[in-house]
Parts: C-alpha cells; sequence; structure tokens
C-alpha cells in the first residue's frame, strides 16, 4: 500500500471507477433482492435506487479511456505490444479465469441458456453471458482493444478545443441514433430476442469513451468550467434524473430492472451529467487535497477484479444468510459484497506478487 502515501495519485479516472464498480455491485444486490418478490412498496424503493445509481458502465469506460490516455500521453502503434502485454496480465487473465469459475462451478448463473457442448460453451464463455454482469466485461475490453485509436483522438484534438466540440458533437449524434434504433427495434421492439447482444458491444458506450479522452486533451478548461458551474450541475442532474425515474416508473407494477437501461436518448444525457458531477467532486477533493485521495488510487486498482468475483460472492452470501427485513437485508448485502470483493482481489493480489517473487529467487543462478 505504498501508494497510499502521495495525495496526487488519484485522478479523475481512478474516482469514477471507484464509483462505478461500488454502484454495480449495489445494482446486482438489487437485482437479487428483486427476484425474491417483494412486496410493492420495496419494489419501488429498490427501483429508485437502481435508477439513481445506473451510471456505473458509462462511469467506468469515461475513467478508463481518461486514465489511460492520461499515463500514455505518447503512445503510439508502436507501443500497442508492451500496452496489451500488460493489460492480459492486469484486465484479461481475470477474466479469463472468472468466467470459468462461473461456467464450471455456477453454471446456473448463466444468461440468454445455458451450454451443452464444447461448442455452446465456448460461447457463453466470450460472448459474456456465463454470469449477469459480465455482459458489460466484454463490452469493455473492446475498448482495451481499439486503444490506439484513441490515443489517435488524444492527438489529433490536443491544443484544439474546436475540434473537440465538434468530435463531441458528432459522436453524441451517433450515440442518439444507435440508442433511437435500440429503443425501436430491440427495447420492447421486434428483435429483443435476436439482437440482445447489441448492448455488449463498443458503439452503445462510444461516447463515454470519446468524453474520457477529451476531458484529459483539454483538462485545464473543462476542469475549470465543471467547478464554476457545480450548482447549473446539479440541477440539471436533478431534471434528467426526474425524466429517466418517471419514465421506468410509467410501466407500473410489477416492477421489471429491464425497463431501465443503459439505451435509451435519456440515459445519455443523464449518464454524462453524472459523470460530470462525479469528476467535479474529485476536482474538489484535489483542491483542498482530501484525505480520500489516496484511499480512493487504492481501490481503483482492484476495481476490475472486485468487479469480476462480485456475483460470486454474492451469490454466497445469499444463500448463506438469513433473509432479513429489507432495511437490514438491504445494505447488509451491500456491505458484504463490496468488502469480500475488494478483500479477495487484494489478497489474492498478495499470495500471487509473493509466487511470482519466489518464482524469479529460485531461478537466479547460484552464486
Amino acid at each position: 500500500m505504498a501508494q497510499l502515501n502521495s495525495l496526487n495519485q488519484a485522478d479523475v479516472g481512478d474516482f469514477e471507477k471507484v464509483m462505478a464498480v461500488t454502484t454495480v455491485m449495489t445494482q446486482s444486490v438489487i437485482s437479487w433482492l428483486m427476484g425474491s418478490s417483494p412486496q410493492v412498496g420495496q419494489q419501488f424503493f429498490l427501483g429508485g435506487i437502481y435508477e439513481v445509481i445506473k451510471f456505473s458502465a458509462p462511469a467506468f469506460i469515461f475513467g478508463i479511456l481518461f486514465s489511460t490516455v492520461r499515463t500514455h500521453p505518447a503512445a503510439r502503434l508502436r507501443d500497442y505490444p508492451a500496452f496489451m502485454r500488460n493489460r492480459w496480465h492486469v484486465l484479461f487473465i481475470p477474466s479469463i479465469l472468472w468466467t470459468g469459475i462461473y461456467l464450471i462451478g455456477l453454471p446456473q448463473l448463466q444468461q440468454h441458456g445455458h451450454y451443452h457442448d464444447w461448442a455452446s460453451f465456448i460461447w457463453q464463455f466470450i460472448n459474456g453471458n456465463a454470469a449477469p454482469h459480465l455482459w458489460y466485461n466484454v463490452m469493455m475490453l473492446q475498448f482495451i482493444i481499439i486503444m490506439p485509436l484513441f490515443w489517435w483522438l488524444a492527438r489529433t484534438v490536443a491544443g484544439r478545443p474546436r475540434l473537440s466540440i465538434a468530435t463531441f458533437l458528432l459522436i453524441l449524434l451517433f450515440e442518439l441514433g444507435w440508442h433511437l434504433t435500440y429503443e425501436m427495434q430491440v427495447f420492447h421492439g421486434p428483435q429483443a430476442q435476436h439482437w440482445y447482444l447489441l448492448d455488449r458491444v463498443l458503439p452503445s458506450f462510444l461516447i463515454f469513451g470519446v468524453s474520457g479522452t477529451l476531458f484529459w486533451t483539454n483538462y485545464r478548461r473543462v476542469s475549470s468550467w465543471l467547478l464554476r458551474h457545480w450548482l447549473c450541475q446539479l440541477i440539471v442532474w436533478l431534471l434528467l434524473l426526474y425524466i429517466v425515474t418517471i419514465n421506468f416508473f410509467s410501466y407500473g407494477y410489477p416492477v421489471y430492472l429491464t425497463n431501465a437501461p443503459y439505451y435509451l436518448p435519456s440515459m445519455i444525457f443523464y449518464n454524462l451529467s453524472t459523470i460530470g458531477l462525479v469528476a467535479t467532486l474529485l476536482l474538489h477533493f484535489r483542491q483542498t487535497q482530501n484525505q480520500w485521495l489516496p484511499i480512493i488510487h487504492w481501490i481503483a486498482l482492484y476495481a476490475h477484479r472486485s468487479y469480476l468475483g462480485h456475483v460470486f460472492w454474492l451469490y454466497w452470501c445469499w444463500r448463506l444468510l438469513p433473509r432479513l427485513p429489507l432495511i437490514v437485508g438491504f445494505p447488509l448485502l451491500v456491505l458484504l459484497t463490496i468488502t469480500i470483493s475488494f478483500a479477495f482481489s487484494y489478497c489474492a493480489h498478495i499470495i500471487w506478487s509473493s509466487i511470482k517473487r519466489h518464482c524469479a529467487v529460485t531461478r537466479l543462478p547460484n552464486g
């Protein structure tokens, strides 16, 4: 935990990732509770919280792109092999291991059918259906694979704010068109069963990756604007929250969380607004050298690994804990899921690092 000694370690991307991973774990808990058929009032209560925190996937993508572009300021295509070797160990290997654990150890958690032979096993393995949350991991890894495009974008718009604005507006128009297509064809549409994989392809979240890149390349201008207009941001966020929540609850009872997808035009603006508020809070922390900054950075280091395993730990917490009143059971499940997930990720990292050091020592020549 040497990283905790510096207040300058945490950046906007770190805070976005920390907020994203904790809220997505809370979303998973809410999904579990909703599956137990709670009372009408409890359904609307849980649904309301679910809608408030329905920004986790966009915030994570934003955070990843912001931090990656910031930490690779001069990266070009020639740097891609080294970058991917690092990402292979940090992101891809944990993804492969946890996907295998879910498919073999908890096959009942699969989505959209179950595997019945090697071909269907491989299909479930690569498409994110091994567990309820892995669809997002498949989408996120696509951004890692095409990272050179975002490096190129960062170099292209650097020092050219008008081009940055034009790029953002162009991608926003594309995203609105993409989400409108999803709303008409997939969300309660004729292709709901056939096109469900659209929720895990890169274009569905492209605006958030581009926004993270543009934020860093225009960091001073954007940061100053966010800090000056924090109150306006808050008012806009509350208005957008009202709009998306009313839309969600307009479907009535019973409350189905599937009626609150990321892929509606209104959700683009709600998610961008929430990302902006989270970034503003982190910028305030940096101005005041808040004591939470190093802790935020440390947590962000284990965010992805903890995210991958959290449904595994939630499953066993759900199985082993007695059924408690919602006011007790809900926060307890959230606390246990988050704590166990991060504790396991940290312990696994320490053990694996010790094994690698031991192997390195034993390979040294004698004398």
